[in-house]
């Protein structure tokens, strides 16, 4: 498909050639993921270019393409050990990678919350951190679902938003070390566990990632996600619960089936309650983990004078 290819000039033909070209590597690393990101975004952009009012094109090309092959479901899941070592290694001192990167992947670990989600975390989307209460409100602008995300902050995830935080006139949460008053890069914390190593590009500085110098099997913040939501398991809450504080769909509920639409149109509750059990009793298995005790009430009070 040409480069210059007028858009009603596109054809399903050439939606799938650029498909498969995804696929075998033409464009990087050979991926059936990205093939379907593409599928997905250019559906959306011919359906909107078809729309009545627009007619920019007479009808989307992305139809009857080639099904795709299945992608394999990810498992990596931190062990107890790897945690340990991870959460410890975050602190060290000789390490090259900017110390609110690190923070920012501490954080997807304890609430749970998608990388974009949290990264452009801000000072007014932050509540009641000294308080009984304290949450921190995604917009829908940066959440998948496209809706607010309230997620309550255990002790833990106070702690590492309070460091974060290093001054009264930081507006944003993961403040740039590059850009003073923007948010860290959204590729920041994937890179920091990957390092530029890999990079091609010969003026880069090859910096290895956080997982090789702390003697880790790779992983990806996801990964991060995805061992909250197992320790979650394993203490025995459900999948209904755990799935609230992912903001997944939740389809099942103590195996009887819950109508999609229940979520979608009639219950927006956001359930505060139960995900705060989930988080905090997450963070407390973490506290065991990494060996670290939650504050007492007077150290709280101490860090509140400080900040």
């Amino acid at each position: 498909m040409p480069g210059k290819t007028l858009a009603r000039d596109v054809t399903k033909h050439d939606i799938a050639t650029l498909s498969n070209d995804i696929v075998a590597g033409k464009f990087g690393v050979p991926s059936v993921s990205n093939a379907r990101h593409m599928r997905k975004a250019a559906s959306g952009l011919f359906n909107w270019a078809a729309e009545a009012g627009r007619d920019y094109v007479t009808a989307s090309p992305c139809v009857n393409l080639p099904k795709l092959d299945p992608e394999h479901p990810r498992t990596r899941v931190l062990s107890e050990d790897e945690i340990r070592i991870f959460w410890h290694g975050l602190d060290r001192d000789d390490l090259p990678w900017d110390r609110r990167t690190r923070l920012a992947l501490k954080l997807e670990l304890v609430t749970m919350l998608r990388s974009n989600e949290l990264l452009s975390a801000h000072r007014t989307e932050l509540f009641d951190l000294d308080g009984e209460h304290p949450r921190f409100d995604v917009p829908l602008k940066r959440v998948k679902k496209r809706r607010v995300i309230q997620q309550p902050l255990s002790s833990l995830a106070v702690e590492i938003i309070r460091e974060a935080l290093a001054s009264k006139d930081q507006q944003f949460v993961f403040e740039s070390p590059v850009y003073e008053g923007e948010p860290i890069h959204r590729t920041a914390m994937a890179t920091a566990l990957r390092g530029t190593k890999h990079e091609k590009n010969k003026d880069k500085t090859k910096t290895p990632g956080l997982c090789e110098l702390l003697g880790l099997k790779p992983f990806t913040p996801h990964d991060l996600r995805r061992t909250a939501a197992t320790l979650a398991g394993d203490l025995a809450f459900d999948d209904a619960a755990i799935a609230k504080c992912l903001d997944h769909a939740v389809v099942k509920k103590n195996e009887a089936i819950v109508p999609s639409v229940t979520g979608r149109v009639y219950v927006h509750s956001p359930r505060m309650q139960e995900k705060r059990s989930v988080l905090d009793s997450v963070a407390a298995e973490l506290r065991r983990i990494i060996g670290t005790p939650a504050p007492t009430k007077q150290a709280e009070a101490a860090l509140r004078l400080v900040a």
